[in-house]
């Protein structure tokens, strides 16, 4: 792997951000790059100015989907030093989209260096109100300008940076969450595990129904049944039952969340059952009307932990915890902050420092 080249603004090192940070709505002023060619690999990497990018009309990425892209966060702790949480994890993931995409994998250990020599460039740029984070989006896309369906041999990896505060503009306050069953995003065995556009494509037009009804977001059921629950269209589900928080287990139909895994290992660390199985539903609405449902909440990068007010399938609306949070999933959103934030020892080894100076 080359080594990184810098191309570098002048600039001072104020930020002045906004008040209300958004979603995804400020970038940062520089990026880092790298392309691939079967004769050399990946190559050029370079951090660089934020720029428009420039492609042929033919890019066979427009026309055939074939792209796959990654998010994480940086962290600014009280200390002033910046962790990054589980980017392994995240770039494995990337990794395992890729080759179900045909496309090439990245060097896990060159990605992660380049990662902390990009944020700690944009280190100003991380916001420190509570809930607020540097947002990470790496991506891959296919650059070979032909038509006709095949892989691409070239492709462009990116990682951009955006400062983010919550994802939902409820913030903390629960969510309300419509199951949808007319339309389907993926199924099992399908692409949907991967973190590729196409997948939400596939969620967009249910998501404005969703959103027309006064709900904030979608619960998928599963495509071949439409029985089974499967996942929120930025979450994965948990159902927080009396004797055992429940989790839908991964089909090849639902995204291997890196904070859904961080979160079922907390639950157990402090010895609660969880299971990851199938569960209907039916199941769910009879748990409900039997008092077994504790809570309902839904876990991401992006949200981190989201708790879920109210869930509506049909003619059946279920409430939970009067329209509050419930009190595991603030527990569990306390605890995960904590680890991101540094304010708790590392005992799971899920943060990365980024150093400072960078090694330009």
């Amino acid at each position: 792997m080359k080594n990184i080249r810098y191309e570098l603004l002048n600039r001072e090192n104020n930020v002045n951000l906004p008040p209300e940070l958004g979603f995804g709505q400020i970038f940062t002023d520089h990026v880092f790059e790298m392309d691939y060619s079967p004769e050399q690999g990946w190559h050029n990497s370079v951090i660089k100015p934020l720029s428009q990018l420039s492609v042929h009309p033919a890019a066979m990425f427009i026309h055939y989907g074939q792209a796959a892209f990654e998010g994480m966060k940086a962290f600014k702790t009280d200390n002033n030093q910046v962790l990054l949480f589980r980017p392994e994890r995240h770039f494995i993931r990337l990794n395992n989209s890729a080759k179900r995409l045909c496309m090439p994998e990245v060097d896990i250990d060159f990605a992660i260096h380049a990662l902390k020599e990009l944020v700690s460039i944009e280190r100003h740029w991380i916001p420190t109100r509570k809930g607020e984070a540097l947002y990470i989006r790496p991506f891959l896309f296919a650059l070979d300008t032909q038509l006709g369906v095949r892989p691409s041999r070239t492709y462009k990896f990116i990682i951009l940076l955006t400062p983010v505060g919550a994802y939902y503009p409820e913030g903390f306050k629960p969510v309300k969450i419509l199951v949808q069953d007319e339309y389907v995003r993926t199924v099992r065995k399908g692409m949907g595990e991967c973190k590729t556009p196409g997948n939400y494509a596939a969620s967009l037009l249910a998501a404005e129904i969703a959103r027309k009804e006064g709900y904030t977001q979608v619960l998928w059921l599963d495509g071949v049944e439409q029985k089974y629950i499967e996942e929120v269209g930025t979450m994965n589900i948990f159902i927080h039952l009396k004797d055992e928080v429940v989790t839908p287990k991964l089909t090849g139909g639902i995204l291997h969340g890196v904070t859904r895994a961080s979160v079922i290992h907390l639950l157990r660390d402090w010895g609660l059952t969880v299971n990851e199985r199938l569960i209907s539903i039916d199941e769910l609405i009879q748990q409900y009307h039997n008092g077994n449902v504790m809570g309902v909440f839904g876990t991401g990068t992006a949200a981190v932990i989201s708790s879920v007010g109210e869930i509506k399938y049909n003619n059946e609306l279920l409430k939970f915890n009067d329209g509050e949070p419930e009190e595991l999933a603030i527990k569990l959103f306390d605890e995960m902050l904590n680890f991101q934030y540094g304010r708790i020892p590392d005992r799971f080894g899920w943060t990365q420092q980024v150093p400072i100076p960078v090694s330009i």
